[in-house]
């Protein structure tokens, strides 16, 4: 049987720039995520995704999604980035106002 008390709500905090959602330390067994909001003109800084794959759900804003060493993406509000692991990245906000997205990894498992 499912451990109901690990069931957890979280409220994202507005105008917090980094916020920590779910992690190992918050009970999960593997997922991993967090609320990011970029000013203006601010990168997350270029990182990988190592063994895990990674979806960024954009809530405000637009930038680019600068993948690997060839690619950039436009993201924008509603829209969803995929990231597959051992993938080098970083998030640039090339907007006016802030950009503000929540990601979400997870240890990737072979097919």
């Amino acid at each position: 049987m499912n451990d109901i008390k690990a069931v957890k709500a979280i409220k994202l905090t507005p105008g917090e720039k980094y916020q920590r959602l779910l992690s190992y330390e918050s009970g999960t067994f593997g997922v991993k995520s967090g609320h990011v909001i970029l000013n203006s003109g601010e990168k997350i800084g270029l990182h990988s995704t190592r063994e895990r794959e990674e979806v960024i759900i954009v809530l405000k804003g637009e930038g680019e999604a600068a993948v690997g060493q060839e690619k950039i993406l436009k993201i924008e509000k509603n829209s969803v980035l995929y990231i597959p692991p051992e993938t080098e990245h970083d998030i640039n906000n090339t907007g006016i106002g802030i950009l503000e997205y929540v990601y979400v990894t997870s240890v990737a498992q072979n097919a």
